[in-house]
């Protein structure tokens, strides 16, 4: 395990791009302190994010883990082209050649995928609880501590996110177009799930059926925080609107999401071993 991780680690490390889009995303997350400083306005309402709570224990877990989740993009750039230098460069064919077998391949890049996964939830683990620490009102160690399934949420979230990107690297052997794929990928569960939505006569079985689509799953693993920020819930009282929404991690969302990985990881491991090399 440990020989097969290191050899994945080298040819990243080696490579420009991947280095430099690695340390972005790790700089960026550092970056979640400025969200402190944003102002925005809602008509006679005026919002500064560090006065609604955002660093308070336990919402800091929530909100940081929905806002990390969008930088995964970068992450997902060096998973597929990863796989795409591969084939490019012929090192597959020369692992294989040096009796690496296509099982121990594969096995390779679910561990490097494992170790992304694991490395930046700690990461964010740490940026949150130090962020927390200063700004937090809430100091009880009881407080800190609770509500981190989203810190496992987020985790899960990367590991099925990267598994789609490998697949598709695996699949497209070209970066560029595995990475437009993923684009229009999300372009049409978006789009269909809009026109589906709003066509059909029961929305609500819109939304079971759409949560077991490959990105939307991994979307609604983490819920989306803003309307719980105080602001909002005032606005939302001043025109009596009520907030009904389940903020939960759910234990379905998060089998589908992992059933999703294991999938991608097989068809991977599939077209790995069925293409000739």
């Amino acid at each position: 395990m440990k020989r097969l991780l290191a050899i994945e680690l080298q040819k990243i490390w080696k490579n420009r791009a991947s280095r430099v889009l690695t340390l972005t995303y790790f700089i960026l997350l550092t970056f979640l302190s400025f969200i402190a400083s944003i102002k925005f306005d809602i008509g006679p309402i005026h919002i500064r994010l560090a006065d609604q709570g955002i660093f308070n224990f336990p919402f800091i877990w929530h909100f940081n883990s929905f806002i990390a989740a969008f930088l995964k993009i970068f992450l997902a750039v060096v998973i597929v082209s990863m796989m795409a230098n591969e084939y490019s460069y012929g090192t597959l064919k020369q692992n294989l050649i040096d009796g690496m077998s296509k099982k121990e391949f594969v096995a390779s890049k679910v561990l490097t995928i494992i170790l992304f996964a694991v490395i930046s939830t700690v990461f964010l683990f740490v940026v949150s609880l130090i962020l927390g620490l200063i700004f937090s009102s809430f100091d009880e160690v009881g407080i800190i501590f609770s509500h981190m399934e989203y810190l496992l949420a987020y985790f899960i979230k990367l590991v099925g996110f990267f598994s789609f990107c490998l697949f598709l690297g695996v699949l497209i052997k070209r970066s560029a177009f595995a990475l437009g794929f993923l684009f229009l990928w999300f372009l049409f569960e978006c789009i269909s799930f809009a026109i589906a939505y709003n066509n059909l006569q029961n929305p609500a079985l819109v939304d079971k059926v759409y949560d077991f689509f490959p990105l939307i799953s991994m979307w609604t693993l983490i819920p989306q925080p803003f309307t719980k920020l105080k602001a909002i819930r005032t606005l939302g009282s001043q025109i009596g609107v009520e907030d009904f929404r389940n903020y939960d991690v759910h234990l379905s969302s998060i089998l589908i999401v992992l059933a999703w990985s294991a999938i991608f990881i097989f068809l991977s491991y599939k077209i790995i071993q069925k293409r000739d090399l």
